[in-house]
Protein backbone atom coordinates (compact mmCIF):
# COMPACT_ATOMS: atom_id res chain seq x y z
CA UNK A 1 0.00 0.00 0.00
CA UNK A 2 1.22 3.20 -0.78
CA UNK A 3 0.39 6.37 0.86
CA UNK A 4 -0.06 9.44 -1.60
CA UNK A 5 -0.50 12.60 0.63
CA UNK A 6 2.26 14.48 0.02
CA UNK A 7 2.83 16.68 3.88
CA UNK A 8 5.15 20.15 3.04
CA UNK A 9 4.50 22.99 0.39
CA UNK A 10 1.94 21.50 -2.17
CA UNK A 11 4.45 23.48 -4.75
CA UNK A 12 7.35 21.38 -3.58
CA UNK A 13 10.62 22.62 -2.69
CA UNK A 14 11.18 26.51 -2.70
CA UNK A 15 7.46 27.53 -2.82
CA UNK A 16 6.56 31.24 -1.25
CA UNK A 17 3.92 32.86 -1.15
CA UNK A 18 4.65 35.35 -4.27
CA UNK A 19 2.46 38.66 -3.01
CA UNK A 20 4.16 41.49 -0.70
CA UNK A 21 2.28 44.03 1.09
CA UNK A 22 1.91 46.68 -0.93
CA UNK A 23 3.61 50.06 0.72
CA UNK A 24 1.49 52.20 -0.09
CA UNK A 25 -1.45 50.24 1.65
CA UNK A 26 1.12 50.42 4.60
CA UNK A 27 1.82 54.23 3.84
CA UNK A 28 -2.43 54.52 3.72
CA UNK A 29 -2.78 52.55 7.14
CA UNK A 30 -0.59 54.58 8.66
CA UNK A 31 -1.81 57.85 7.10
CA UNK A 32 -5.18 56.82 8.36
CA UNK A 33 -4.13 55.92 11.85
CA UNK A 34 -2.54 59.28 12.33
CA UNK A 35 -5.74 61.30 10.95
CA UNK A 36 -7.91 58.96 13.79
CA UNK A 37 -5.51 59.64 16.61
CA UNK A 38 -5.82 63.85 15.64
CA UNK A 39 -9.66 63.47 15.42
CA UNK A 40 -9.85 61.67 19.03
CA UNK A 41 -7.78 64.23 20.10
CA UNK A 42 -9.69 67.14 19.49
CA UNK A 43 -13.47 65.12 20.09
CA UNK A 44 -11.88 64.46 23.62
CA UNK A 45 -11.06 68.16 24.20
CA UNK A 46 -13.85 69.42 23.43
CA UNK A 47 -15.63 66.81 25.61
CA UNK A 48 -13.66 67.65 28.48
CA UNK A 49 -14.34 71.45 27.49
CA UNK A 50 -18.29 70.92 27.66
CA UNK A 51 -17.61 69.45 30.80
CA UNK A 52 -16.13 71.77 32.05
CA UNK A 53 -18.59 74.58 31.38
CA UNK A 54 -21.19 72.08 32.49
CA UNK A 55 -19.57 72.08 35.76
CA UNK A 56 -18.79 75.65 36.15
CA UNK A 57 -22.38 76.25 35.62
CA UNK A 58 -23.71 73.83 38.67
CA UNK A 59 -21.71 75.65 41.23
CA UNK A 60 -23.21 76.19 44.50
CA UNK A 61 -22.95 79.94 45.60
CA UNK A 62 -19.69 81.01 46.94
CA UNK A 63 -19.34 80.85 50.85
CA UNK A 64 -19.50 84.01 52.55
CA UNK A 65 -17.12 83.15 55.06
CA UNK A 66 -14.35 82.46 52.09
CA UNK A 67 -12.70 85.20 49.84
CA UNK A 68 -10.99 85.83 46.99
CA UNK A 69 -11.62 82.36 45.80
CA UNK A 70 -9.72 81.52 42.57
CA UNK A 71 -11.84 81.04 39.31
CA UNK A 72 -9.96 77.34 38.79
CA UNK A 73 -8.90 75.98 41.92
CA UNK A 74 -7.12 73.51 39.81
CA UNK A 75 -4.16 75.59 40.05
CA UNK A 76 -3.80 77.23 43.56
CA UNK A 77 -2.14 80.63 43.86
CA UNK A 78 1.00 80.98 45.99
CA UNK A 79 -0.20 81.90 49.90
CA UNK A 80 -3.88 81.10 48.39
CA UNK A 81 -5.04 80.01 52.11
CA UNK A 82 -2.88 82.82 54.02
CA UNK A 83 -5.07 85.06 51.95
CA UNK A 84 -8.23 83.92 51.77
CA UNK A 85 -9.62 82.25 55.11
CA UNK A 86 -10.46 84.08 58.00
CA UNK A 87 -8.73 83.65 61.42
CA UNK A 88 -8.43 81.20 63.02
CA UNK A 89 -6.55 78.70 60.60
CA UNK A 90 -5.50 75.44 62.18
CA UNK A 91 -3.18 74.59 59.96
CA UNK A 92 -1.62 76.81 57.52
CA UNK A 93 1.53 75.16 55.61
CA UNK A 94 1.50 71.38 56.75
CA UNK A 95 5.30 70.38 54.87
CA UNK A 96 6.83 73.87 56.80
CA UNK A 97 5.37 72.71 60.58
CA UNK A 98 6.27 69.27 59.60
CA UNK A 99 9.70 69.92 59.10
CA UNK A 100 9.61 71.75 61.96
CA UNK A 101 8.52 68.97 64.46
CA UNK A 102 11.39 67.12 62.87
CA UNK A 103 13.99 69.49 63.31
CA UNK A 104 13.20 69.96 66.83
CA UNK A 105 12.98 65.77 67.23
CA UNK A 106 16.46 65.49 64.99
CA UNK A 107 17.47 68.35 67.99
CA UNK A 108 16.63 66.43 70.64
CA UNK A 109 17.75 63.33 69.79
CA UNK A 110 21.15 64.63 68.37
CA UNK A 111 22.23 67.27 71.08
CA UNK A 112 22.85 67.35 74.61
CA UNK A 113 20.64 68.95 77.32
CA UNK A 114 18.58 68.28 80.39
CA UNK A 115 16.06 66.38 81.07
CA UNK A 116 15.49 67.07 84.49
CA UNK A 117 18.04 69.94 85.97
CA UNK A 118 17.00 69.29 89.66
CA UNK A 119 17.28 65.31 89.55
CA UNK A 120 20.44 65.79 87.42
CA UNK A 121 19.43 63.73 84.74
CA UNK A 122 20.48 64.79 81.29
CA UNK A 123 19.94 64.11 77.45
CA UNK A 124 22.91 62.75 75.80
CA UNK A 125 23.23 62.04 71.78
CA UNK A 126 22.28 58.37 70.22
CA UNK A 127 25.75 57.94 69.02
CA UNK A 128 27.26 59.32 72.44
CA UNK A 129 25.05 56.81 74.42
CA UNK A 130 26.04 53.75 72.50
CA UNK A 131 30.25 54.39 72.37
CA UNK A 132 29.06 54.52 76.25
CA UNK A 133 27.15 51.49 75.91
CA UNK A 134 29.93 49.51 74.61
CA UNK A 135 32.68 50.90 76.78
CA UNK A 136 31.01 50.53 80.05
CA UNK A 137 28.15 47.41 79.42
CA UNK A 138 24.85 46.61 80.55
CA UNK A 139 24.38 47.71 83.84
CA UNK A 140 23.28 44.10 85.84
CA UNK A 141 21.48 44.24 88.84
CA UNK A 142 23.76 42.31 91.87
CA UNK A 143 22.59 38.55 92.40
CA UNK A 144 21.16 39.26 95.85
CA UNK A 145 19.32 42.34 95.05
CA UNK A 146 16.36 42.94 97.20
CA UNK A 147 12.96 44.18 95.70
CA UNK A 148 13.53 41.41 92.84
CA UNK A 149 10.17 40.59 91.70
CA UNK A 150 8.63 37.03 91.58
CA UNK A 151 8.70 36.65 87.70
CA UNK A 152 12.46 37.08 88.28
CA UNK A 153 13.00 34.44 91.00
CA UNK A 154 10.58 32.16 89.69
CA UNK A 155 12.27 31.84 86.67
CA UNK A 156 15.48 31.55 88.77
CA UNK A 157 13.86 28.54 90.18
CA UNK A 158 13.38 29.82 93.56
CA UNK A 159 9.42 29.42 93.13
CA UNK A 160 8.58 33.14 94.03
CA UNK A 161 9.41 32.37 97.90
Amino acid sequence: MSDDTQHGNPGGHGAFEHQDLSPRSIFYFLLALGIGTIVAIFFLRGVYEFLDKRERASQPPVNPLITNVPEDTRHVPARYPQTAFPNPRLEEDERTQFNGIRTAEEKTLYSYGWVNEEQGVVRIPIERAMDLLVQRGLPVRPQGAAGGDKATNAAKGDGGN
